[in-house]
């Protein structure tokens, strides 16, 4: 079996923590077995690795998480990466094509697909393992797996069982045959789907490759990794579930009758943190179920105050009843504000100061943070100067193919056009000032990313 995993998303309702660069399986808010902070895209990547998953698994991502999945999860990592965001039928079908391409994957090859953030234990990925029997057993087109509902819930969808069986207890079978999707229900329709043994649907569906290679074709899409990445714009944008699950002929479901959960909100995801402050701050012993998650070097004090969630990141400030914290994605709708942090495969940055003045000129302020051995690509910028003053550590500078040491209180001067990298020797701080009439992200030409590349072919040898 070969899994696909989905990570994709902005995460506004756990803002202010993230972000469209740091949706919400990056925060790392849950703890480790070995009690360090993790992610949910780390805990979820650490089980599959425990049940033998992880080397037969890519993740289907945009260019926008790149960075942060290499890392949180490292340069090992098997990542497709849409040219742009569609939505998960076009992300399912580039990954499905580089499979079938690039690969060479059999197309009696049983694919599994699944979200990156579900929080469960172990026996979730043990029924996963049994996706390809069942779907052998049943000559199903597609096969998903249901978890068998705790109470009436309006925030999942339901999977309805086809009426060809009766049963009182859904753990006792091994599929059961789909009759129908009912999306979010209200409270009593969930009720009286729930006494007909629907399941909720937790977003794991597996099909034969050739199954959807064959469907590709019947589109006439492409099923070539690489025309399929230069026509990847012409794809419908529309979820997977409506374009191919729900018009599957034979459709089964594997009930799991084990612990899942989805941490999409601030009061879910406060429920599974064994520590009610993560960061600098306080909170005082007569509140009840009150969380604080503080990124800044700033402390915060609660005093009083129960059932509440307050977040602060570079971002912003969140302090929320629990219960009404899902609100906040309505509030930030139309929301456009450029991402305050962002972790990369080198280290991180901090947006510290942004300012425009009145002759139309940007001034920005970071702090980067660059891993010991980690380093920049060999880059330049097109309308932007920026100066660098190291804060603290030792790395390696590479400015227009000359190649010099530099350390705490150094400063650097980077104007336009000047090809620049920098490798940390030791764990490396720099303020960067930018300086310019635009100052984006995408502001960057990026020549060369290995550091041994860069040596030996752009820097002079006297």
């Amino acid at each position: 079996m070969r899994s696909i995993l989905l990570s994709g998303g902005s995460g506004k309702r756990l803002w202010p923590l993230s972000n469209d660069a740091r949706s919400k399986q990056f925060l790392k808010v849950l703890r480790s077995p070995s009690g360090d902070l993790e992610s949910m895209v780390q805990r979820v990547w650490r089980q599959m690795n425990e049940s033998g998953l992880a080397s037969q698994t890519l993740i289907a991502t945009s260019l926008s998480q790149v960075e942060i999945l290499t890392s949180q999860l490292g340069e090992e990592v098997q990542l497709v990466v849409e040219p742009e965001r569609r939505d998960t039928f076009p992300a399912i079908a580039l990954a499905a094509s580089y499979l079938y391409s690039v690969e060479s994957v059999s197309l009696s090859e049983t694919v599994a697909v699944l979200p990156v953030d579900p929080f469960v234990e172990k026996e979730f990925f043990e029924t996963l393992c049994t996706l390809p029997e069942m779907m052998e057993k049943s000559g199903a087109d597609m096969a998903l797996m249901g978890v068998i509902p705790t109470y009436p819930s309006e925030k999942y969808g339901y999977i309805i069982p086809a009426r060809d069986k009766e049963s009182s207890d859904m753990s006792t079978e091994e599929y059961i045959h789909v009759a129908k999707f009912q999306e979010k229900p209200c409270e009593s329709d969930a009720a009286l789907m729930i006494e007909q043994n629907a399941l909720w649907n937790c977003g794991v569906f597996a099909f034969k490759l050739g199954y959807l290679i064959n469907l590709l074709i019947e589109m006439e899409l492409p099923i070539q990794y690489d025309e399929m990445l230069k026509q990847y714009g012409r794809l419908q944008k529309i979820s997977f579930d409506y374009k191919i699950v729900e018009q599957a002929k034979k459709v089964i479901a594997l009930p799991y009758n084990g612990f899942w959960k989805d941490l999409g909100t601030w009061n879910t995801l406060t429920e599974e943190m064994d520590t009610t402050v993560v960061g600098k701050g306080w909170i005082t012993s007569d509140t009840q179920n009150t969380h604080l998650v503080n990124e800044l070097n700033i402390p915060v004090a609660i005093l009083g105050l129960s059932d509440v969630v307050v977040a602060v990141s570079p971002d912003g400030i969140l302090v929320s009843d629990k219960e009404s914290s899902p609100r906040i994605k309505e509030i930030l709708k139309n929301e456009d504000q450029r991402p305050m942090y962002e972790e990369r495969r080198w280290g991180c940055y901090r947006v510290l100061d942004h300012t425009r003045n009145e002759a139309g000129g940007e001034v920005l302020t970071k702090r980067i943070c660059i891993t010991a051995g980690k380093n920049l690509s060999y880059q330049y910028h097109l309308l932007r100067n920026e100066v660098w003053t190291v804060a603290s550590g030792e790395g390696e500078l590479i400015l227009n193919g000359e190649s010099r040491k530099i350390g705490e209180g150094d400063t650097v001067v980077i104007d336009k056009s000047m090809l620049h990298s920098v490798r940390a020797i030791t764990e490396l701080e720099i303020i960067e000032v930018q300086i310019g009439t635009q100052l984006i992200e995408e502001d960057i030409v990026r020549v060369s990313t290995e550091w041994k590349d860069i040596v030996q072919t752009y820097v002079r040898h006297v």
